[in-house]
């Protein structure tokens, strides 16, 4: 009986978090994504996601001056739902260059890829 009841209790704090947990994500989100860097010459634009709703737009700013070739990849929550790939975007030296995509419903994930120009 009393195992039932502290099982009871667990369930319901997971669910009560679960619960909590899950607006603030579907609201809007944020993240600033910075390229690997190697050796040598510095290398890659300065990201900011954004994910309000089904809509990701991302602004990658490239301080540094050699061309980045920017790519947003959106990743969609529901398994029928369609991910993305963008097209790559250059980004030369001191511009800033904004990244759309979207799903139907939830994203899942959105993140940048960097490559050098040539």
């Amino acid at each position: 009986m009393r195992s039932s009841r502290r099982l009871a209790s667990v369930t319901a704090a997971v669910a009560v978090a679960v619960v909590l947990a899950v607006p603030c994500e579907a609201l809007s989100q944020t993240r600033v994504h910075r390229a690997e860097r190697g050796p040598g010459e510095p290398f890659g634009a300065a990201c900011r996601i954004r994910v309000t709703g089904s809509q990701v737009t991302a602004y990658c700013h490239n301080p540094y001056p050699v061309t980045d070739r920017v790519s947003l990849h959106v990743e969609c929550a529901r398994w029928w739902d369609l991910d993305s790939d963008g097209s790559p975007v250059d980004a030369g030296p001191a511009q800033t260059v904004r990244l759309t995509g979207r799903c139907w419903k939830e994203v899942g994930s959105a993140w940048i890829s960097h490559r050098r120009a040539r």
